[in-house]
């Protein structure tokens, strides 16, 4: 069994692949991080670059974690090639991470989060990045 995790270079995907990490490390799996380009796309944010490949990888082996990265193409949205890897590796867990979108967003953009809790065959963890991640001030406690 192995764990799947969606990666984009983003503070909700560092927080998803962090997660992961735990989690195999905990179950004693390995990890599968999943890097997907939008086919035909020129211009795409969520490909994550060979520097950001190699620090995850390098975080998972610190963590003593066999980890492997994914990369591909994907038409519509990257919720099939999850989908489609957790099936084919019999994943133990699915790792997403969640970023805020607001309500027009959501309407017009869809959500691949959404899609992957809904249709998944396997457990689904989502994570957000905490405040520190995405450059905010802690709040005082």
């Amino acid at each position: 069994m192995s764990i799947v995790v969606g990666y984009v270079p983003t503070p909700a995907g560092e927080a998803a692949v962090r997660a992961a990490i735990t989690e195999a490390r905990l179950r004693d799996e390995d990890l599968l991080i999943v890097n997907s380009a939008r086919e035909g796309s020129v211009v795409e944010t969520t490909v994550a670059t060979t520097e950001d490949l190699s620090r995850v990888l390098t975080q998972a082996d610190d963590a003593g974690v066999r980890a492997e990265v994914v990369r591909g193409t994907h038409r519509d949205d990257f919720t099939d090639e999850i989908l489609d890897l957790a099936e084919k590796h019999d994943a133990s867990l699915i790792v997403i991470g969640l970023r805020r979108r607001s309500t027009v967003g959501k309407f017009i953009m869809g959500s691949v989060a959404q899609r992957i809790l809904l249709q998944a065959d396997h457990p689904v963890l989502a994570v957000k990045p905490s405040t520190l991640d995405v450059g905010e001030a802690p709040t005082p406690r």
